[in-house]
């Protein structure tokens, strides 16, 4: 389970919200059943909260704007509902709606603004224009649709390469000088040499093996891992794949190698991170525990 912060919120690859700084009084919701388990998040990720209910046979509903969150027990009366942000948002204060016991009431979810690179990428001849095909995009939209009960991960997540990383989540994109608007890189790469080793960076199914001679043309030999729970893993331009579709995988466990497959300028890891359909940043995933 989370640590518990006390303290309320004050405003201050190729293919992601957070906000504020703490102060001393006590967070209001839902008569105090409410929490907000992430403090100091920005845009680009994800925020907790926790719920606590009188009738467990209940489940709260959470929602902002159209969109309704999964939540999932923790036991003992309380849920969980992870909120995930994007640097294509604006900063700020975000009131989710959540309902109760019978009572309804906005909790405040700031996010704080944060600076994104940008970046000049020129695709060699041969991968400049190259389109995902029909398949592709439908494979890796179930991906990331993918929502299952069972939490598979504990404790923090861990580097799925020893490479040492390259380009950051969140950078902006010119491709071949044109900018790619609504565009932000949804993951972490790791500048590895060609064949190293990839592993699962935490528990997780196997639900999405992906190859080039299939027609993934840009995500490249891809695989995709549900942790559960609205959280999905996938690994990019591989240049092989030890793993099958149905298997479980530990942290550390050997899922494949590092190449240079798809829409890639050279050998390079593409790890995505998505939360209930939104890709983010994965460094925060690496520092904290969403137990």
């Amino acid at each position: 389970m989370f640590t518990s912060f006390s303290r309320r919120w004050q405003a201050i690859s190729l293919f992601g919200w957070s906000f504020g700084i703490l102060s001393s009084l006590a967070l209001p919701a839902l008569s105090g059943q409410t929490e907000v388990m992430t403090p100091k998040t920005r845009l680009g990720d994800t925020a907790a909260l926790n719920i606590k209910v009188n009738n467990p046979q209940n489940p709260p509903l959470v929602k902002f704007g159209k969109k309704t969150y999964p939540v999932f027990s923790l036991g003992e009366n309380i849920y969980r509902v992870l909120i995930p942000s994007t640097p294509l948002e604006k900063p700020g204060v975000r009131n989710v709606q959540v309902t109760a016991d019978g009572s309804t009431e906005a909790v405040p979810i700031t996010f704080s603004d944060r600076k994104f690179r940008v970046q000049r990428i020129n695709l060699p001849p041969g991968k400049s224009g190259v389109q995902a095909t029909a398949y592709e995009l439908r494979q890796v939209a179930k991906l990331k649709a993918l929502v299952t009960p069972k939490q598979h991960w504990t404790g923090q997540f861990v580097n799925p390469s020893k490479a040492a990383t390259s380009t950051p989540f969140g950078v902006k994109r010119y491709y071949n000088g044109v900018f790619a608007n609504d565009y932000y890189h949804r993951g972490l790469d790791y500048a590895g040499a060609e064949g190293s080793p990839v592993t699962a960076p935490a528990p997780g199914r196997v639900v999405m093996v992906g190859y080039v001679k299939d027609g993934f043309r840009v995500h490249g030999n891809a695989i995709g891992l549900d942790h559960g729970q609205g959280v999905v893993s996938i690994f990019m331009h591989l240049s092989k794949i030890n793993v099958k579709e149905g298997a479980m995988v530990k942290t550390g466990d050997l899922i494949g190698a590092i190449g240079t497959t798809g829409a890639s300028t050279g050998p390079h890891l593409h790890w995505g991170l998505f939360v209930n359909g939104v890709g983010v940043e994965p460094a925060q995933w690496l520092s904290q525990s969403f137990n």
